[in-house]
């Protein structure tokens, strides 16, 4: 029986013997393997032969201990040492490398949760970190915001190339000096246009409206006019006294022609015993079909009469006359109150102009008449065929106009025209005024022409502006897009646009210019309102107040105080994109009214709002005041990108900015820009302040600013990505932004040589290993986090070495008791022989 049992007893030891050298193979061929744990054999004792359990001590007998015989070895366990493995630096940045307690925590294939120290990891074709058999690596992922949701385990992603992130701008530091000297910014630039015509009032038309020299028909004695003596019951001629005669025409209105020539005067002798001449061969009209004279006024004069009395004078004494039939002077009119002989005339190159007109009611635009510039010498220029003016529809902005309004240039001043006559419609005008008559504006009656009337008013639709050219008027506007650009202290404005339809007015073109010029005005209960500018014009008064307005027909633009907020608008800063693709230029002809002065200074930068979309602001500071401990600036700030919900306006903002006597920055009024963003998917509005306090107050040359840093990005792209101790994954970006990615998780478990392996240096949860413990590296009891590194391999080759020997010795050992056993063996057998 002893023989057999040491035989089995010595193959126990054989197996456990080739269990070690199991073991320690392992060992040393994964002495390379990332992350593994060499394995320790543990044996234990197997069963026993027990022969005695041996006696109490007695009075007589001290005792005796148990008598046992081993039977043989087992294995007790197999146990992974997991003491921490040499971390070495990697070239590749997915890689980690644990330092301490705990085991990344990957998905399996079937979705269940597997743990491995081995750190090496890469990028699949979603991006996401997995292991080189595949395994994805779990730990806490990022909503859209880039902020790490603490809920749940999900694969991690680092979508080099394809993410894409912005900041917005929430701060600007400025820097430079906003001097003290210089001078106060109290005068504003000043633009205007030249008068606008409203071309919604109509002006007259002038078809078949005709003017000629009135002396043909004149009077002609051909054949020559007979004075015939006589004696009539009643007549008061005085006997041989001697009269001259003088004639002219009249037409339909009583207006004359000029009167027969001097040359021409017809001579009658009253005889002895008479009272009256008779008059025959009249003077017959020949000026054609438009010159219709169908009556005849007879002038008389006595020889010899003083020239100052009515007798000694040429007095009408016939009128109205019948010309084919002869004309019986009786002597009975009463020259005394009977109208003189209208001899005077005019000479020179003449131009008509045509307005309609109704009292407390502006006169219309005037129209010159089609035959232009009329040539006359001494004598008279006859206009006939007035038109009759319009009648206003219920839609209509203009009056019923009662008058025709005829005015005449001037001889020597063809541009200058005053009111001639006013006559009814229809009616004809025979012209014989001299210049001095009608230029004379302290005769009450008489005035000149304006040849802008009538002016735009706010509510004057564009599409009905007109510019005057000379004596022709031309419309300014038309339906399309409008665009203006103009400049503000010599730097180009972003260009801005304006929808221009059949409903847009002269008060909706103000508004446009106003914002899209960027110029500002307080509002109602500003505790620091912007100040108005001086008025240095000529021929005004009083103080100007910043922002587009209309000046007697007149666009003006007031721009705010400083040289650096001063605006400009040259000949092509506004142009049309008419609806056909056309491209005009609406000259508006702005000229400067009064020069900007005042210390400013002006810096440009751009900002990010929450797209990343980049907008350009501009910040200019003019010196607004200061006293004997004071120095303030107030600063406008302008962005082209101010999106608001209607209208546009490039102002985002104005402040006050205080320094002390030594240049030090005492306070701000306010130094928060606001920009809209309302007409696209960017937060709105985008809100950023100002930081004053690297600009300083104290005396330079002149005033400096600029802005030194903003702190927004633009959109960027991720390019690559850093993982901290703690496993946040951090992602930069190539505009310069970071943001988190996700954050790496870490296991740890009470009993982790209770885990089960898996192969490919995994583990599973194992029935005596605990539930796994998940938090942050350097959290909650797990070690930290060595990113790009990994953990080699814990085998120690000369211990695992050593072991082997001993495994060894111990195999030859128990052959040796095999052999001897066998040896016994043999003999016993032999006894019988």
């Amino acid at each position: 029986m002893g023989l057999t049992s040491a035989l089995a007893t010595a193959l126990t030891g054989l197996t456990a013997a080739e269990t070690q050298i199991d073991v320690i193979g392992n060992n040393l061929a994964n002495s390379q393997t990332t992350g593994f744990k060499q394995a320790r054999p543990v044996f234990a004792t197997q069963f026993l032969q027990t022969q005695s359990i041996g006696s109490l001590p007695t009075a007589d007998n001290g005792g005796t201990n148990p008598r046992q015989i081993g039977l043989g070895v087992q294995v007790a366990e197999i146990t992974p040492d997991f003491s921490q493995g040499t971390v070495e630096i990697s070239s590749s940045p997915s890689d980690m490398a644990i330092q301490g307690d705990g085991f990344f925590i990957v998905q399996a294939s079937q979705g269940d949760r597997l743990y491995t120290r081995n750190g090496i990891f890469k990028l699949n074709a979603d991006n996401e970190l997995v292991t080189s058999s595949g395994q994805r690596l779990l730990g806490y992922g990022v909503d859209e915001f880039y902020t790490v949701q603490a809920t749940e385990l999900a694969p991690l992603t680092i979508p080099l190339g394809a993410a894409a992130v912005a900041q917005a701008t929430s701060k600007v530091t400025l820097e430079g000096t906003l001097t003290p000297s210089g001078d106060i910014a109290n005068q504003a630039q000043v633009v205007e246009t030249l008068t606008l015509g409203d071309g919604s009032i109509p002006d007259p038309d002038l078809t078949g409206v005709t003017g000629q020299v009135a002396g043909v028909p004149r009077p002609l004695l051909a054949p020559p006019t007979v004075a015939t003596s006589s004696a009539v019951p009643g007549g008061a001629l005085t006997p041989l006294a001697q009269y001259e005669y003088r004639f002219t025409f009249v037409d339909n209105t009583g207006t004359e022609s000029m009167p027969s020539a001097t040359s021409e005067i017809v001579l009658g002798q009253v005889g002895a015993g008479e009272n009256a001449l008779t008059l025959t061969d009249l003077p017959t009209p020949s000026g054609g079909p438009n010159f219709e004279y169908p009556l005849l006024n007879v002038y008389r004069r006595q020889l010899g009469a003083a020239a100052d009395t009515p007798a000694g004078e040429f007095r009408r004494v016939g009128e109205n006359l019948d010309y084919t039939a002869p004309f019986i002077d009786d002597g009975t009119a009463n020259i005394a109150a009977a109208p003189e002989l209208d001899e005077s005339s005019i000479s020179g190159s003449y131009t008509y102009m045509v307005t309609y007109a109704r009292a407390g009611a502006e006169e219309t635009r005037p129209v010159a008449l089609p035959q232009g510039s009329i040539n006359v010498v001494n004598g008279r220029i006859h206009i006939q065929d007035l038109p009759a003016p319009p009648v206003p529809g219920p839609d209509d902005n203009f009056p019923q106009y009662d008058q025709v309004r005829l005015y005449r240039n001037l001889r020597n001043a063809p541009d200058a025209f005053y009111l001639v006559e006013s006559l009814q419609p229809g009616d004809s005008y025979t012209d014989s005024k001299g210049d001095a008559t009608i230029s004379d504006l302290t005769v009450p009656g008489n005035q000149a022409l304006d040849l802008d009337g009538p002016r735009i008013a706010l509510n004057t639709l564009l599409t009905d502006v007109l510019r005057r050219e000379g004596n022709s008027y031309q419309n300014v506007f038309e339906l399309g897009t409008l665009q203006l650009a103009g400049r503000k202290g010599g730097r180009a404005l972003a260009e801005q646009s304006l929808t221009i339809t059949d409903t847009t007015s002269v008060a909706d073109l103000l508004t446009f210019m106003e914002g899209s010029l960027g110029v500002q005005s307080s509002v109602v209960g500003d505790p620091n309102p912007i100040p108005g500018s001086e008025n240095e014009i000529t021929g005004e008064t009083g103080t100007l107040s910043a922002g587009a307005l209309l000046n007697e027909g007149r666009i003006r633009v007031v721009s705010n105080n400083g040289v650096d907020n001063a605006i400009t608008l040259g000949t092509s800063a506004m142009q049309i994109v008419a609806t056909d693709g056309e491209v005009l230029t609406p000259n508006l002809s702005f000229n400067t009214l009064q020069e900007a002065e005042g210390q400013s200074a002006v810096a440009d930068f751009v900002v990010y709002d929450s797209l990343g979309v980049p907008l350009n602001v501009r910040v200019t500071a003019v010196l607004e005041s200061r006293d004997n401990t004071t120095t303030t600036y107030r600063w406008y700030a302008d962005s082209p990108q101010n999106d608001l919900a209607f209208g546009n306006d490039i102002s985002v903002g104005t402040g006050l900015v205080r320094f002390d006597g030594e240049g030090n920055l005492i306070s701000t009024s306010n130094a928060s820009v606001s920009i809209a963003r309302q007409n696209i998917p960017s937060s709105t509005p985008l809100e950023f302040e100002l930081n004053f306090m690297n600009v300083s107050g104290l005396a330079a040359a002149s005033a400096s600013l600029a802005a030194s840093q903003q702190n927004g990005f633009p959109a960027g792209k991720l390019e690559s990505y850093t993982i901290g101790e703690d496993g946040t994954i951090r992602g930069v970006f190539n505009n310069g932004a970071s943001r988190d990615l996700g954050q790496v998780q870490l296991a740890r478990f009470a009993n982790p040589q209770g885990l089960e392996q898996r192969g490919q240096s995994m583990f599973a949860l194992g029935v005596n290993s605990g539930l796994p413990v998940v938090s942050g590296p350097g959290s909650g009891g797990v070690g930290a986090l060595v990113a790009g590194a990994i953990e080699l391999s814990n085998t120690d080759i000369g211990e695992n070495l050593t072991d082997l020997v001993l495994a060894s010795t111990q195999y030859r050992g128990n052959t040796r008791v095999i052999t001897a056993s066998q040896q016994l063996l043999d003999e016993l057998l032999n006894i019988r022989r």
